[in-house]
């Protein structure tokens, strides 16, 4: 059951953008049906869980693969399923990779996206909390991953073209932190690229919105404006066909003309609160979105049982996959 808007409430954790403390409840409810206080801040629009659902430092090492695969080390059908989403991702910086880049990925998983950028010749460091997955890419692959959080990584500072962190942010504790120490790790002119739920995304059943593995949720501009409070600057974002994921690109440069750092973004919970409460489940059923989720995902189901039949290693998979894709970007000398 979702509740939207009850009043002005006071949280325990302060809002990371403006450190507000009044809050409106979005929903009470995980998408496991558990109870799960998730807030709005009224002055900026962030949403996050309050009070925090676990501990995030045991959670991540120890159970979050366990909780979400079901296993501590990548299947083959998780290779394959995360070496095309690697393509994917691959897809959307292609153009930040025309010659070779010292690359930095944050929460490498199995090592995928890692191992295909290593394979067309860029240098590549991952940092990964899960003991068992960060194994599995450093033995697989070969690949240097640090094998912990990112508050605890040993980089020197500027040490990075592009750093990516597809898909962790909101699970941090602190993610303004998270984002500026790697703005520490990036080299002058370099890249940061950052992908997250889009929390304004009505292509999950409601039910689905929130879950204990976000602990925060954004939205374009709740997003833009965290990274501008730690001195990253967007210079374009892609939003995914199915309005699911926000893409943002981040450099150090702060644009010629430039609005001054405001925390307050008047409207932004107002628009998010609405997005949420007029997503129900009649409203839901009566798009094409769950029933063009299903067919997608049984097709993949098929597909995945096709393609790791008489494979053996996840190498194996991943060397088939990416061989058609890596001749067109090989780097001249790499």
């Amino acid at each position: 059951m979702t509740v939207v808007n009850q009043g002005t409430k006071d949280c325990s954790i302060p809002c990371n953008l403006c450190g507000g403390t009044e809050v409106s409840i979005l929903s009470s409810r995980s998408r496991s049906g558990n109870p799960l206080r998730t807030v709005i801040c009224r002055v900026c629009g962030l949403v996050w869980s309050d009070p925090r659902p676990h501990d995030a430092r045991r959670f991540y090492e120890e159970e979050y693969r366990l909780a979400y695969k079901n296993t501590y080390s990548p299947k083959p059908k998780h290779v394959v399923r995360a070496g095309k989403v690697a393509l994917s991702r691959f897809g959307k910086i292609a153009q930040l990779l025309s010659s070779r880049k010292t690359m930095l990925d944050i929460g490498t998983g199995g090592g995928e996206f890692a191992y295909l950028l290593q394979s067309l010749g860029h240098a590549v460091n991952g940092i990964e909390p899960n003991r068992g997955y960060a194994d599995h890419s450093i033995q697989q692959y070969g690949l240097a991953v640090q094998v912990g959080f990112v508050q605890d990584a040993t980089f020197a500072p500027a040490s990075f073209d592009i750093v990516t962190i597809w898909h962790v942010l909101e699970h941090t504790e602190d993610p303004g932190f998270i984002l500026a120490r790697l703005r520490s790790w990036l080299k002058p002119d370099g890249v940061l690229v950052v992908e997250v739920p889009n929390v304004e995304a009505t292509c999950q059943a409601p039910r689905s919105t929130f879950h204990e593995a976000h602990l925060y949720n954004f939205n374009v501009v709740s997003l833009r404006r965290l990274a501008q409070k730690q001195g990253l600057y967007e210079t374009s974002h892609l939003i995914s066909q199915d309005g699911g994921n926000i893409t943002m690109f981040f450099t150090q440069t702060e644009p010629l003309i430039a609005d001054p750092f405001s925390a307050e973004i008047p409207g932004n919970c107002e628009w998010i609160s609405r997005i949420v409460r007029q997503h129900s489940a009649l409203r839901h059923h009566l798009s094409p979105a769950p029933y063009v989720r299903a067919w997608k995902r049984l097709c993949r189901s098929l597909q995945e049982r096709r393609e790791t039949v008489d494979l053996g290693s996840g190498k194996s998979i991943l060397d088939k996959l990416y061989a058609p894709h890596l001749r067109p970007h090989s780097l001249t000398g790499a």
